[in-house]
């Protein structure tokens, strides 16, 4: 069942869509078989605890199970602090007294946790209803709510407490992990229990410490001897979170790590490690320590000096997960952060007793630990793969390199696939959960479970659906193909339901997330979605509602985007044959899609780009982590040299040009013709190269399906017809003419005319020079005389001729988008023979991705004596609660130094100084104030006078560097 998906046909359905994968009717109580029958679960009463797509998602797959009484919380955030944020999915519900306020979903601190926890008990105890479902929002891995909601009755839709306990917390995720033999990442998962053996380092002083705390403990475990000194801490630990109070300070904590991280260094000099809060989730809670070799010194003073940064960002982690409470749990791993990664998530579910998985995904394409595009990976298509790969080797054009690496991979996943299993049963899952691994070449390592279901979930349940037999065989049997719809029977049924079968369903599937992101992919809050495109066909949506138009009046409801979450928009997904059918389905969604607004700012274009990306270089390649900075820098280089052509400049030029070479330039009627043609085509020609260079990330996506189209032995050379290539520009910018369409987002009818006689006139020559080579079919018509044999006449020719330098008249301005590519060695970053990806070196430079950022998104213009908000968000101008400003008035400051935190959609970042000076006055005054991109924050001195590029001195630059690309080309 795959809800939100695309239609066209009746309008009286409630859904996106209908396809192959339409929604069906799931109610077992009406089948014939007693078995089936006995699987219904109309009796659920479920309360929705979650917002966003997996809310909307739970609302129609209830309603499909004949699920119809369950109720939702309603933030009131949503609808007082950020104008026309009124959840969406209102418009669906039909009954207000199923709809429930509370402040928040989750609260701010452990103290608001709980008291939203005993809100939700008590409004499901109001009004009747039975369960609980928490889709993947943090309060699903909650431990505390989840144990809260058993303890009240609740049937909670999701692993039980015991579950999320065992695996959710990663500390106890990796002892369990290393007890049923799955590779775990090089690590310290016990911290927090060194950091009490340094205050209490013997049983006899734990003892006495719980009994001075009245820990509710079992004291005869203390005395096992069977039990490690540090299991012993940790069963003290457990029993200090119950009772609600500290036994060591963070300061004392954040010595340990420190500790910690410098012995770690010792055994890994090179590597990176990683914090990483056991409560975590979402790419929250994480930050990464550089390497000692990144400082300068003896080993010994290397590795101090990198140790020494661990304290700051154990104080980070903490804050970003909000545990820095009283009596919270503040463990925090030390991992070694393998670089070379690629992330793979294997989809597990179970009822308790068995066990399995549904294949993996590949979500490597990430940035800031938020996942970006992630796409299927399973034992059958991998299969495929190889046997294409063979067959590419046969035929002289694959290689012996990329064919091991689907080998390995498939050995991998098969691996993976085993220990997930093994893994959900030895901690009892009895619902959905998420196995997560990172992958370096041949070898694997298990990071943690995820105990709910994932956002990405749709990627594995349409490659697989499950098939429950019962006693009878085909007679008792039933299908399962969306993972809510199993985590309902799971939680009504779970002890009954038999070991399913996988069936495969797609052979791929592909998820984007679109995301309120600028085009640096930094978040962005607070736009208005004032308009969005229908689905397509083959499009899936889950967007939580936003895009079902008013059902009274059919008008486009307008959104807007709230900062209090984070910044997931909606997920769209499709699926395909293979890798390359799903991503050019992928390919042809975004580039349909139209999403407009007030101050709004999606990463739409960023997938434009990176989906034609894989097309055109490889769809089998393996990017790990590190892959999307150095690719967005590399983007961002494009755009700065776009930025310093004058296109129009450059066209009058190449003419110019063209006329010499030509040898028309002395002939009056020629060039008069000639140029008459030339400015005929000017806005055809010019029109769609400046909307490429206005989006930095469709250039990129459109440079990268033509690379092959391009030749630069000498210079910059085209190898398929020019004005094929404009034709094929126009269609991929989706600028195709249409009557219903505004004329600024299309080609002009005469453009189109002038295009389509092109494309014409080719196509027939083509087909009576029985040639579909560019150029063979440019060499015959450069010849004086028409080819021998042929019933062409000497003035015929002519005009073909004629026809012809007309039709390609101005169009050698399109070397300029290659000229790009070529002049910032866009191509250099592309995929190795092994299917990894060369990454240059120089794509690799902090201070040049830093740089990338601010051309892709320049900072607001300030005077020279104020410092602006980079963004919108949360101002905080301390680390934390309690603890001094980072500046206050009469401060100086360095160049690097933090000036402020912004929280942008649950990500906290720190602001830096780019440049030295004094603080004047601080305008903000607070913390947790929401400021507005530009804002004027802070009054400055600054200790040297910035000198800002007149409009006069720009013009001249960017003249010099089109008169440089037009020598080039020439």
């Amino acid at each position: 069942m795959v809800n939100n998906v695309s239609y066209s046909g009746s309008d009286s359905k409630d859904v996106y869509g209908e396809n192959s994968l339409i929604r069906r009717d799931r109610r077992l109580a009406d089948d014939t078989s007693s078995w089936v029958r006995s699987f219904g679960c109309e009796h659920l009463r479920p309360l929705i605890i979650c917002r966003g797509p997996i809310r909307k998602e739970a609302m129609d797959t209830f309603t499909d199970m004949g699920i119809s009484d369950y109720g939702i919380l309603l933030s009131e955030k949503d609808s007082i602090t950020y104008p026309n944020a009124l959840s969406p999915e209102l418009r669906s519900m039909t009954r207000p007294d199923a709809i429930h306020r509370v402040p928040d979903y989750t609260g701010a601190s452990k103290e608001e946790r709980g008291q939203r926890i005993r809100q939700i008990i008590n409004i499901a105890h109001d009004n009747g209803y039975n369960a609980i479902f928490a889709g993947y929002g943090f309060m699903a891995e909650d431990e505390e709510m989840v144990a809260a909601m058993e303890k009240a009755g609740l049937n909670f839709i999701g692993p039980c407490s015991r579950t999320v306990h065992s695996a959710g917390l990663k500390d106890e995720a990796k002892r369990t992990a290393l007890k049923v033999g799955v590779s775990v990442t090089p690590g310290i998962d016990n911290a927090s229990a060194l950091t009490l053996l340094n205050k209490y380092g013997s049983v006899k002083a734990l003892v006495t410490l719980a009994k001075e705390k009245d820990l509710a403990i079992d004291f005869d475990l203390l005395q096992d001897d069977g039990i490690s000194l540090e299991e012993k801490a940790d069963l003290v630990l457990a029993g200090s979170y119950d009772a609600g109070i500290d036994l060591f300070t963070i300061e004392e904590l954040q010595a340990q790590i420190e500790k910690s991280v410098a012995k770690m260094y010792g055994d890994y000099p090179e590597n990176r490690i990683r914090l990483k809060a056991i409560g975590g989730g979402g790419g929250k809670g994480q930050r990464i320590l550089a390497a000692p070799t990144a400082y300068k010194g003896s080993a010994k003073e290397r590795v101090a000096e990198a140790a020494s940064k661990a304290p700051e960002l154990v104080l980070e982690v903490l804050n970003e997960v909000k545990t820095t409470g009283v009596g919270d749990n503040k463990n925090v791993l030390v991992e070694l952060n393998i670089e070379t990664t690629r992330h793979q998530e294997i989809q597990v579910i179970g009822n308790g007793e068995w066990s399995m998985t549904m294949g993996a995904r590949d979500c490597s394409l990430q940035m800031y630990e938020q996942k970006l595009l992630e796409v299927s990976s399973t034992q059958e298509s991998i299969a495929d793969s190889i046997a294409t790969a063979k067959r590419d080797l046969k035929s002289g054009v694959g290689s012996k390199e990329a064919l091991a690496t689907l080998e390995q991979d498939l050995k991998t996943l098969v691996a993976m696939e085993e220990e997930a299993a093994r893994f959900g049963e030895a901690v009892g899952l009895d619902s959905v959960s998420t196995f997560e691994c990172i992958v370096d070449r041949g070898s694997h390592f298990f990071m943690e479970m995820n105990t709910r279901i994932q956002v990405e979930h749709r990627v594995s349940e349409l490659c697989y659906d499950l098939v429950f037999t019962g006693p009878d065989g085909d007679q008792d049997k039933f299908v399962v193909d969306s993972l809510v719809e199993l985590m309902v029977l799971l939680a009504c049924h779970g002890s009954r339901l038999p070991k399913p079968e996988r069936r495969v369903r797609k052979a791929s599937s592909v998820e984007a997330r679109l995301n309120a992101t600028n085009e640096a992919l930094q978040p962005h809050a607070g736009g208005l979605i004032e308009w969005w495109s229908q689905p397509l066909k083959d499009e899936i949506r889950d967007d939580q509602g936003i895009s079902k138009h008013n059902p009274d009046t059919s008008a486009f409801v307008k959104y807007k985007l709230a900062g209090a979450y984070d910044s997931n928009i909606a997920l769209i997904l499709t699926y395909g044959d293979d890798r390359l059918d799903s991503y050019e389905r992928l390919a042809e969604i975004v580039r349909k899609t139209r999403l407009s607004g007030s101050d709004l700012c999606t990463n739409l274009e960023f997938h434009c780009g990176l989906v034609n990306w894989f097309i055109g270089n490889h769809i089998e390649a393996r990017p790990t982590t590190r892959f999307i900075v150095p690719y967005i820098t590399a983007v961002a280089l494009l755009k700065q040299a776009a930025n310093g052509i004058d296109l129009a400049y450059a066209y009058s030029q190449i003419v110019t040009n063209e006329l010499t070479s030509l040898g028309l330039d002395g002939d009056s009627n020629c060039v008069a013709e000639y140029k008459k043609a030339v400015e005929r085509k000017r806005s055809l020609v010019l029109r769609p190269i400046e909307v490429l260079f206005s989006k930095p990330h469709v250039l990129a996506g459109w440079l990268s399906v033509h690379r092959v189209d391009f030749n630069f032995s000498s210079g910059v050379a085209l190898n398929v017809n020019p004005l094929q290539l404009l034709d094929d520009l126009y269609h991929y910018l989706d600028m195709g003419y249409s009557e219903k369409r505004p004329a600024q987002d299309i080609i002009w009818d005469h453009d189109a005319k002038i295009l389509a006689e092109g494309i014409g006139f080719y196509r027939e020559l083509e087909a009576r020079f029985d040639t579909l080579e560019y150029s063979d079919l440019e060499l015959l018509l450069g010849a004086a005389s028409p080819p021998a044999g042929s019933d062409i006449d000497a003035e015929f020719w002519a005009s073909i001729q004629a026809s012809h330098r007309g039709f390609q008249a101005g169009l050698d301005i399109l070397k300029v988008v290659p000229y790009l590519a070529l002049s910032t060695e866009f191509f250099d970053l592309k995929v190795n023979p092994d299917l990894s990806i060369h990454i240059p070196e120089r794509l690799e430079d902090q201070a040049l991705q830093a740089k990338a950022q601010k051309i892709l998104v320049p900072p607001p213009v300030a005077k020279g004596d104020e410092i602006l908000a980079a963004s919108g968000g949360m101002f905080y101008p301390r680390e934390a609660p309690g603890m001094d400003s980072y500046v206050n008035e009469g401060d100086h400051f360095e160049a690097g130094d933090v000036l402020y935190i912004v929280e942008v959609m649950k990500m906290f970042n720190k602001v830096t100084a780019e440049f030295s000076g004094t603080v004047e006055k601080v305008y903000i005054d607070g913390d947790g104030v929401i400021i507005s991109k530009g804002q004027p924050l802070f009054k400055i001195i600054p200790d040297e006078k910035f000198v800002h590029e007149t409009d006069a001195d720009a013009k001249k630059r960017i003249s010099a560097a089109t008169q440089q690309l037009i020598d080039k080309l020439a």
